[in-house]
C-alpha cells in the first residue's frame, strides 16, 4: 500500500477531542480502515487494536452481523422520535439488556453516550428522592480520579483535575468526593484486586456524618476506574460501599460505561464483584462502538416511584432527540446477540490470565513502575520525563505503533483492553511488541 502524507490544509478544521492538536498536526496519524482486531493507518501500517477502539469494540471491527443489522434498519426506519411515540426496536433492546444484566424487571433509559448516561443517572437519582417526598436529598458523592464523562454533572462528580480546572465555575454544587483507592506503596504490581485498601470505603461514613444522610441522594463510582489508568478496587471495597449506602438510604450508581458488556469476564462488573447497584450506566460496547448509544439501567421500584399523578402527565422531564435511535437499537441488538451466541464474555474470562501474565511480564522493564490488571484490561505506569508529564507515554504510544500496536496513552499510563476475539498468540505478541516499544522510548 502506498503511504499517504496528508497536506497541512487537510487537517486544519477539525478540533480534535482530548488531543494535543498542535502536536498531532505536526505528527499526524490517520486511520483508514478497520477489520477484526486490526486497524490500518493511511500510511499503510496495520496495527493490533490493543484498546478495542476506546473500550468500545469487543467483537472486533466491521462485524458482519452488526453491519447487516444497521444496513437493514436504515432502509426500514432510519429515525424515530422517542417523545410520545415508540418504536419496537427500542423496547426489544431494553428488554434484552435488562435480561443480560440478570435484572429483567429493570427499566432502561436510553441516551447517546456515557456522558449523557451519567448525567441522566444523576438526574434520576435526585428526582427519585423528590418523588418520594425527600427533595432535600440533593448531594452527590463522587470519587477522586474518577472519569464520568464531560457533561457538567459528570465532570462535577468526576475527579480528574484536567477535566475540572478549566470549568470549575460551571460545576454543580452539592458534590463531595471519596478518596481514590490507588496507593502504589501498598498495591504496586498487584495481580487483580489488591488486598490492601478496603478501609477506604469508610470515608463514605465520614462524609455521611458531615452532611447527614438525609441530604445525600447518591454515590457514583466506576467499579474499576478505566480512563484514569485501570485503578482496581481493593477486595471488599465495593461491598462496603453498598452496605453503607443501603444503611443510609443512599442510591449507589455504578458507572459501567467501560466495564459493561463483558470487559471483566462477566456481563457487568456488578456480577464480577457480587455487588448490585441501584442504577447502572452503560455505553461504548453496547453497540460494539458502531452507533453512539448510552443508557441507564434503573431498578424497577425507582421507576415505579415516578409513576404517580395524572396518567397524561410527563413523569420525568428529561430525554434526548436521539434516545432510542433505530440505528443504535439495531446495532445494539446485533452486538448483544453476537456477544451471547459466540460466548465472547466467556472468551474474555479465558483470556484474562493470559493478559495478566503478558502485562506483568513487563514489570522489569526500566520504564515500568507498576502494572495493574483486572479482567481483560491492564495498565503500565511509566517513569515520567523530568518536567514533562505525559511525554513518556506519548513516546511509548508512537513506538508501539512502530511495533504494530495501537495502545492508549493517558498521562504517563499505557492502557490496554483487547477485543474479546483476540487470540492468546496475539496477546503474547502484544507483550513482545510492548517490551520493544518501552526500550525504544527510553
Amino acid at each position: 500500500m502506498t503511504a499517504v502524507t496528508p497536506a497541512a490544509g487537510d487537517l486544519a478544521n477539525w478540533w480534535m477531542p482530548f488531543t494535543h492538536n498542535r502536536y498531532f498536526r505536526a505528527h499526524p496519524k490517520l486511520l483508514a480502515s478497520a477489520a477484526g482486531a486490526y486497524y490500518t493507518l493511511e500510511d499503510g501500517r496495520r496495527v493490533f487494536d490493543c484498546l478495542s477502539g476506546l473500550w468500545c469494540t469487543p467483537l472486533g471491527h466491521s462485524h458482519p452481523a452488526v453491519v447487516a443489522a444497521v444496513q437493514q434498519q436504515v432502509a426500514t426506519l432510519d429515525y424515530a422520535p422517542g417523545f410520545q411515540l415508540g418504536s419496537r426496536p427500542a423496547f426489544e433492546l431494553a428488554a434484552r439488556i435488562a435480561k443480560f444484566a440478570s435484572r429483567p424487571d429493570d427499566k432502561v433509559f436510553f441516551a447517546n453516550s456515557g456522558s449523557e448516561a451519567v448525567d441522566t443517572a444523576l438526574k434520576i437519582a435526585v428526582a427519585y428522592h423528590r418523588a418520594r417526598g425527600e427533595g432535600q436529598r440533593h448531594r452527590i458523592i463522587g470519587r477522586e480520579r474518577a472519569y464520568h464523562g464531560v457533561g457538567l454533572g459528570g465532570m462535577s462528580v468526576g475527579g480528574i483535575a484536567g477535566n475540572r480546572k478549566t470549568f470549575s465555575t460551571l460545576m454543580i454544587g452539592g458534590v463531595d468526593h471519596l478518596p481514590h483507592t490507588y496507593n502504589p506503596e501498598h498495591m504496586r504490581f498487584s495481580r487483580g484486586q489488591p488486598e490492601w485498601g478496603t478501609h477506604l470505603a469508610n470515608e463514605l461514613e465520614r462524609i455521611v456524618q458531615l452532611h447527614d444522610a438525609s441530604n445525600i441522594a447518591a454515590v457514583i463510582v466506576e467499579p474499576m476506574q478505566g480512563s484514569t489508568g485501570v485503578i482496581v478496587p481493593p477486595v471488599g471495597y465495593l461491598k462496603a460501599l453498598r452496605e453503607i449506602c443501603t444503611r443510609h438510604g443512599i442510591l449507589l450508581i455504578f458507572d459501567e460505561v467501560i466495564t459493561g458488556f463483558g470487559r471483566l469476564g462477566t456481563p457487568f462488573a456488578a456480577d464480577f464483584f457480587g455487588v448490585q447497584p441501584d442504577l447502572t450506566t452503560f455505553a461504548k460496547a453496547a453497540t460494539n462502538g458502531v452507533v453512539p448509544l448510552g443508557g441507564v439501567l434503573v431498578r424497577a421500584d425507582i421507576y415505579d416511584a415516578f409513576m404517580s399523578g395524572p396518567e397524561h402527565s410527563i413523569e420525568l422531564f428529561h430525554g434526548y432527540t436521539y434516545s432510542g435511535h433505530p440505528l443504535a437499537m439495531a446495532a445494539g441488538k446485533a452486538a448483544l446477540e453476537t456477544l451471547v451466541k459466540d460466548r465472547l464474555v466467556e472468551s474474555a474470562a479465558q483470556l484474562t490470565p493470559v493478559l495478566e501474565n503478558v502485562m506483568h511480564g513487563l514489570r522489569d522493564q526500566e520504564l515500568v513502575t507498576d502494572v495493574r490488571n483486572l479482567g481483560l484490561a491492564a495498565a503500565l505506569e511509566l517513569k515520567p520525563v523530568d518536567g514533562k508529564p505525559g511525554l513518556r507515554a506519548i513516546r511509548v504510544f508512537e513506538a508501539a505503533l512502530d511495533q504494530g500496536l495501537l495502545v492508549r496513552a493517558s498521562g504517563d499510563t499505557i492502557a490496554v483492553a483487547p477485543p474479546f476475539i483476540a487470540t492468546e498468540t496475539e496477546l503474547k505478541d502484544m507483550g513482545v511488541g510492548l517490551a520493544k516499544a518501552l526500550r525504544q522510548a527510553l
